[in-house]
């Protein structure tokens, strides 16, 4: 049942950031479902942290290599997390790139501007 409840969430993330992404941006938000949605119990605090969740998390860093494929991921992450209404814990979902060994050049958060913050690391 969380299977299936999860599989929808992501269906439904998926077809509004289709509309949403920048046209130059190779990530897709599908792309960035399937990477994170190893990391949805923990994100909500109801288990600890896995190295699958940290496999995607690193995979999604090395496949959003542009600007736009970030400001993509960004986008597709606010959206899937605006989805998911109040059952996800702020503290864990911004922390979880440091704790999976990955730099993100922009906060982590659904106020994140997208458009402006998110570049590259130089």
């Amino acid at each position: 049942m969380a299977r299936n409840i999860s599989l929808m969430v992501v269906a439904a993330v998926l077809v509004c950031l289709l509309v949403a992404a920048p046209a130059t941006a190779a990530v897709t938000c599908g792309q960035v479902a399937i990477s994170v949605s190893g990391c949805l119990s923990y994100i909500r605090g109801q288990a600890p942290l896995t190295n699958t969740c940290c496999d995607g998390v690193r995979r999604l860093n090395i496949i959003a290599a542009t600007t736009p494929d970030r400001q993509a991921t960004c986008n597709c992450l606010k959206v899937f997390s605006g989805g998911m209404g109040n059952s996800l814990n702020p503290t864990l979902v911004s922390g979880l790139p440091a704790r999976c060994g990955v730099r993100v050049p922009y906060p982590i958060s659904t106020k994140t501007d997208c458009s402006k913050y998110v570049t590259l690391l130089e």
